[in-house]
């Protein structure tokens, strides 16, 4: 077993308005990604810490964590270092001060240019998210077990 192993640990916020759920359009390492809104947890830092500092970043607004969502519970390898570094992510339900004065597109990819940390914010109706919008194989779990969710809801009149 390799002692040196190590982990990298990503926060995401679930951010859902009008039956819409937030999804950010990012170009990372030469790559065409859509994902939830969040990024890395950095030395020191708590989760709920870490996705408040990220939708600062990404969002510009403040986040108010209302519930955990999920939490890896399959191997996965990272994307971009593959055999050398085990992801896990983190979900959590969120809440933003002002969701209707966020920058949003309705096109996917809508940056001028791609170039590393480019990124822009759509909203994606919960009755059309797929697994197959999202980029990333957590992403798409956790997309799958929203719509589930939604689509439950919806039967039970909530």
């Amino acid at each position: 077993m390799n002692k040196d192993f190590d982990f990298i640990i990503r926060v995401y916020g679930i951010c859902i308005h009008k039956n819409r759920v937030l999804v950010a359009d990012e170009y990372w390492f030469n790559t065409l990604m859509t994902k939830f809104p969040g990024g890395g947890l950095e030395y020191g830092e708590g989760t709920i810490d870490c996705l408040k500092r990220e939708c600062m970043e990404e969002l510009g607004q403040q986040a108010q964590v209302l519930s955990h969502f999920y939490t890896t519970d399959f191997f996965q390898s990272t994307r971009f270092l593959p055999g050398k570094k085990q992801l896990i992510s983190i979900y959590y339900l969120i809440s933003l001060e002002n969701p209707e004065q966020l920058k949003t597109s309705e096109r996917k990819y809508d940056f001028p240019v791609k170039k590393e940390g480019a990124l822009s914010l759509r909203w994606i109706p919960l009755d059309e998210l797929t697994e197959e919008e999202l980029t990333l194989p957590i992403d798409r779990k956790v997309g799958g077990m929203l719509r589930k969710r939604w689509e439950e809801n919806k039967k039970a009149g909530l």
